[in-house]
């Protein structure tokens, strides 16, 4: 069972103060200040407060020292370190720390008595009748003597019980109206979360798209270039290879024509007569073997590997996604609503009157088959080729029938012979 607020207030009042009682330091008589210290003897002090109650002489420094509890008079011996020899009472430091917590964090107000309705008019009177008349609370005396006599009133608490169930219908119903957008509101929350998931896939599956058309691209174009470049490499070697081959034939030439001209320049007819036959013979042969490469004239162009990607470009520009078309399907009322076909009257075939015509137009297009033709040709010979299948089905089936009548027949007879052996023996 819970009590009052008032009383646990007061309740709350008169702990704390005994609290504070037990948290009081017998020396400077106020709350503990951190550090605490605890005596042998279980008592606390104030470190800053146990030290001003020991000081020692200088005779004493570094050597102990013996002082008296304040609160049971025993003597406290001190070691070699004084005062802060003695150990820390940590838990009546967190307790400090809480009370100081508890003493400054604001208390609630009290609360307010509850508020008495008296008549404005008749101030001794309660407000115990309400005027429907008037739409207002008011007392007895209203009714019999002021202003409300003429009025139509009922018992105040009549009404107070009446407009409280409407009240709460309402809230109830708001309840409900407010669960109901609740939901909603969920269902909007999870359709934002699908909405974002299906965007994430699609854009994810939109990216590996292009990204496989952008390797393709790429694939594409390295294998291009490698075209060109093999091509390139191939008639680059081939000119560099007669570029090598006509220097070297240069320079012989040039080494051939300087020892002819030196040989010229011999003084002495017989040097000269004696070298001049053999460099004429080299001179003749170089002149009469050498040939020049011929290549084409368009040898060093490259354009039989231009590119027209415009039409590749206007489809890459039209892309765009797919369009779902909905499949509408017929239903069985339409399909029965729909009217039967009446039977085309049977017509009689005339006779032509130019068969000959006929046949040599027929010989014509024999003659010179056209596609449509040609089309027609080819479907008569696919139907011959069924009509074929379908009598060789109808043979094989025949023939298989056959067999089973045989297998029979012999059945027959082997059980009339195992009879009439039996008979014989008989």
């Amino acid at each position: 069972m819970s009590l009052p607020l008032d009383i646990r207030s007061d309740h709350k009042e008169s702990s704390m103060g005994t609290l504070e009682k037990q948290l009081i330091c017998p020396i400077c008589l106020d709350v503990f200040t951190k550090p605490v210290v605890i005596l042998p003897c279980l008592h606390n002090l104030c470190r800053k407060c146990a030290n001003e109650l020991y000081q020692p002489s200088l005779f004493q420094v570094g050597i102990g020292g013996r002082f008296r509890c304040p609160t049971c008079r025993r003597e406290v011996v001190l070691d070699r370190h004084g005062v802060y020899g003695l150990q820390r009472n940590l838990l009546v430091e967190n307790i400090i720390d809480v009370y100081k917590q508890e003493s400054e964090s604001p208390r609630p107000p009290p609360p307010k008595p509850p508020a008495e309705f008296n008549c404005a008019e008749h101030e001794d009177e309660k407000l115990n009748i309400y005027c429907l008349t008037c739409q207002v609370a008011t007392c007895s005396l209203c009714k019999v003597f002021g202003a409300h006599k003429n009025c139509q009133v009922v018992p105040l608490p009549d009404v107070y019980q009446q407009q409280k169930a409407e009240l709460s219908d309402r809230v109830a119903s708001l309840v409900s109206t407010n669960d109901r957008v609740q939901t909603f509101v969920n269902e909007l929350e999870a359709l934002c979360r699908n909405i974002e998931e299906n965007s994430r896939i699609q854009k994810q599956i939109l990216c590996e798209k292009f990204d496989r058309m952008s390797a393709i691209l790429e694939e594409r174009r390295k294998i291009m270039i490698q075209q060109i470049t093999s091509e390139q490499e191939q008639k680059t070697g081939w000119t560099q290879y007669l570029l090598q081959t006509y220097n070297e034939h240069v320079d012989t030439n040039s080494k051939l024509i300087q020892a002819a001209q030196n040989a010229i320049e011999e003084p002495e007819m017989a040097s000269f007569v004696q070298t001049s036959k053999d460099l004429i013979e080299k001179v003749g042969k170089a002149s009469n073997c050498f040939t020049l490469e011929t290549l084409d004239p368009d040898y060093e162009n490259m354009d039989h590997y231009k590119v027209d990607f415009d039409a590749e470009e206007r489809v890459l520009y039209q892309l765009d996604f797919m369009e779902i078309e909905e499949e509408v399907e017929e239903t069985p009322e339409e399909l029965e609503s729909e009217p039967e076909p009446e039977p085309e009257p049977m017509l009689t075939p005339e006779p032509d009157p130019e068969p000959d015509q006929d046949l040599k137009s027929e010989a014509s297009e024999m003659m010179n088959p056209t596609p449509e033709t040609t089309e027609d040709t080819w479907e008569q010979v696919d139907a011959c080729g069924d009509d074929r299948k379908e009598k060789n089905s109808l043979s094989t089936s025949q023939v298989v029938t056959l067999v089973l009548y045989f297998l029979a027949f012999l059945v027959i007879l082997q059980r009339i012979w195992g009879n009439i052996q039996c008979l014989i023996c008989i």
